[in-house]
């Protein structure tokens, strides 16, 4: 005679049952998730950032600013596509070379190959954008180097950017909108007036000397340019108030007094 089993009893075995399965996968998973403990200590978040921040310069010294090899990167690229400039001025490019091993003010060497330019008060490793006003070509590149000094010109460009943009060789009138400062434009900086060139480094000298004598307390040098001689005056603590109220007031015998950002 077959028996049946009560259904009480079939509810309470598969009750049985499936505990049983439960216990075996929750303790299948406990064994993976275990970690091991360390003596390391927990990581420390760091907020990103695009740019790292610039190391602090030792004193009266300018810090090395490194711009991307070849001067533009993809990431700048892609910034300049999605942001506005934040500053734009016209005036005249030009092009410059230098030789071989001489390193620009950032403090890295000179690269005929980079898109690269030179400007005398935009802060180093500025992001620009350079546009031919006649011939609208138009390139991204970085400021490296301090210049042009000459009054009819605002820009001075590698041998790249000068072609990317399409004046090399020669000049053109440009726009350069500025889409990324490391350091702003409007306050603080490190700033002297650079004046020349002269035409013989004893009219140099003769100039240095009467800036040591005018203004106490300043640092003075002389310094050979190509086929020329460059006087720099920095005041105390680099201080662009100074330096602008310097440039206003001096009268060279030769050349003319240009205010320079050094940072």
């Amino acid at each position: 005679m077959r028996l049946l089993t009560p259904p009480s009893t079939l509810r309470i075995c598969w009750l049985a049952g499936l505990l049983t399965a439960t216990l075996i996968v929750t303790g299948c998973g406990h064994k993976k998730a275990r970690v091991t403990p360390t003596a390391t200590a927990p990581p420390v978040y760091t907020p990103p950032t695009r740019r790292p921040s610039p190391e602090p310069p030792a004193r009266g010294s300018i810090p090395v600013t490194r711009v991307p090899e070849g001067g533009i990167s993809a990431e700048d690229k892609e910034f300049i596509l999605s942001h506005r400039p934040i500053y734009t001025e016209q005036g005249k490019a030009t092009w410059y070379t230098a030789a071989k091993g001489r390193k620009a003010a950032n403090g890295q060497l000179f690269s005929d190959e980079a898109l690269t330019a030179a400007h005398r008060t935009l802060p180093m490793g500025s992001l620009i954008v350079v546009t031919n006003l006649k011939t609208r070509q138009a390139s991204a590149m970085r400021i490296s180097d301090r210049g042009p000094f000459v009054t009819t010109a605002i820009l001075d460009l590698t041998k790249a950017s000068a072609q990317s943009i399409g004046i090399w060789p020669g000049s053109a009138q440009v726009r350069i909108d500025v889409y990324e400062t490391p350091k702003p434009m409007g306050s603080g900086g490190r700033w002297c007036v650079q004046i020349g060139p002269f035409t013989s480094e004893r009219r140099a000298i003769r100039f240095k000397g009467k800036l040591i004598d005018d203004y106490p307390g300043s640092r003075v040098i002389e310094f050979p340019g190509e086929k020329s001689y460059w006087v720099r005056i920095r005041p105390a603590g680099d201080d662009r108030e100074q330096a602008e109220e310097m440039a206003r007031r001096m009268r060279p015998d030769e050349g003319v007094a240009y205010l320079t950002r050094l940072d």
